[in-house]
């Protein structure tokens, strides 16, 4: 679940269990395109604000990322907030780097997809890894003014 919750991070991610698979031609089917350069930056920018919160150890401007519908493989919102919690309570420091590889804007949303690492400091043990992915999928729309991870919802 981490690794969903953590390519949130998107912004956040955000992290969880391997995501779904999504076959390149369901993107095609549904007028797949190119994010525009300005888009891509709005949602780099959610991306490094969301990590930032998360190396605060602050899970409630992690979950600010969020949509109050995000809905995947079974997760809501209010389980992510757990996952967080329950990270900046074990951990004393995180750390964490989440690049967009690509973006593809399809149906008004982006499907992001994104590499990245985790990384918490755990007394008297050091640094240790907690998750990495690579090129993991996720879907994030923008809402008012914010992009916030939505989930897969079929």
């Amino acid at each position: 679940m981490w690794r969903r919750m953590i390519a949130l991070l998107m912004l956040t991610a955000f992290a969880g269990a391997t995501p779904p698979a999504v076959p390149a031609q369901t993107s095609a089917m549904r007028g797949a395109r190119p994010a525009p350069p300005e888009v891509v930056a709005e949602l780099r920018l959610s991306v490094d604000r969301a990590r930032q919160r998360l190396e605060a150890r602050d899970a409630n401007g992690v979950l600010a990322y969020i949509s109050e519908q995000y809905r995947s493989d079974g997760l809501t919102k209010a389980d992510v907030g757990q996952q967080l919690r329950a990270m900046c309570a074990l951990y004393d420091q995180l750390r964490a780097r989440v690049t967009i590889d690509e973006a593809r804007i399809v149906d008004g949303g982006a499907w992001l997809y994104t590499t990245g690492e985790v990384s918490g400091r755990l007394p008297f043990v050091g640094w240790v890894p907690i998750l990495t992915w690579q090129n993991q999928p996720e879907v994030a729309r923008n809402e008012g003014s914010t992009w916030r991870l939505f989930g897969f919802q079929n």
